[in-house]
């Protein structure tokens, strides 16, 4: 090589590996809702309330994804900050990138330190949360959850409940299942709707966690969702969204469209979060 050449060549090397950075972030994502083979979206409204109890995060990293979901419950705000505290400690355990290689140590250790913030921010003020969290690391999904947000999963056109939640009637269920209440004594129950486990009280310790790791294929939808979403949309409409073309953040504010749309009476603050496995 001549030294013409030579000079072209380190004059030229910079320009190249632009190109190289660029075209990995094309096929790889740019970091803004999409990383390593992951697609997220989010989205929320008010309904009816004076104010916004839902919050959400979603920590990305090189091994897997992390979303949470807590949905406030109290007075004089409360539920607002109740949610925003289980949020932020959800997110500071998973920005450790270890945390994805232990998922039922790291959720244990989430909830309760978001249990503990609750109870020292709140500092008897009157306020608690459901919280559900969702992580995928390598093709599995892990989950765990404290009261009613649902975590569910959609493929082949149908929209699947993952968990089962903390209400009287879904503990009604799990205890006719064992044997320890009658069918008319679960049947009584069924319908009722009141939590009797979340976040932020004294004791807490009660974790609904995988029994095991759900594989997934690519092309599924793993929602977030809390109960002012599907207590108000239809089940089908929810899968009519999910089947529409578009990505994460276009199909969750198409679900929420779907409680901003609906006629029903004081509607609740709504929350969806999807995370789309490519």
């Amino acid at each position: 090589m001549t030294v013409p050449e030579m000079a072209i060549a380190v004059l030229l090397a910079p320009a190249f590996l632009y190109l190289v950075l660029r075209t990995c972030q094309v096929f790889l994502g740019n970091g803004q809702g999409m990383r390593a083979g992951f697609e997220t979206g989010a989205s929320k409204t008010i309904g009816d309330r004076e104010t916004q109890e839902d919050a959400f995060g979603i920590r990305k990293t090189e091994d897997g994804v992390m979303a949470v979901l807590a949905d406030g419950m109290g007075k004089s705000f409360g539920g607002k900050l109740a949610a925003e505290t289980a949020v932020e400690a959800f997110l500071q355990v998973f920005e450790d990138e270890t945390a994805f290689y232990n998922p039922q140590y790291s959720f244990r250790k989430a909830f309760n330190g978001a249990n503990r913030g609750i109870l020292k921010r709140l500092n008897g003020v009157q306020g608690c949360a459901s919280v559900t969290a969702v992580m995928i690391k390598g093709r599995k999904l892990y989950y765990a959850a404290a009261g009613n947000v649902k975590a569910a999963v959609y493929r082949n056109r149908e929209l699947v409940p993952v968990s089962s939640g903390h209400t009287i009637s879904a503990l009604a269920q799990k205890k006719y299942e064992e044997g320890r209440l009658t069918r008319e004594e679960a049947l009584s129950l069924l319908g009722r709707h009141r939590l009797y486990n979340f976040v932020g009280r004294d004791g807490f310790k009660d974790i609904e966690f995988f029994d095991a790791p759900i594989s997934l294929y690519g092309g599924e939808y793993v929602v977030l969702m809390s109960d002012g979403l599907y207590e108000t949309a239809r089940w089908k409409d929810m899968e009519d969204c999910l089947e529409d073309a578009g990505d994460c953040q276009k199909k969750a504010y198409a679900l929420i469209e779907l409680v901003n749309r609906s006629q029903a009476a004081d509607r609740d603050n709504a929350s969806a979060v999807l995370v789309k496995c490519r």
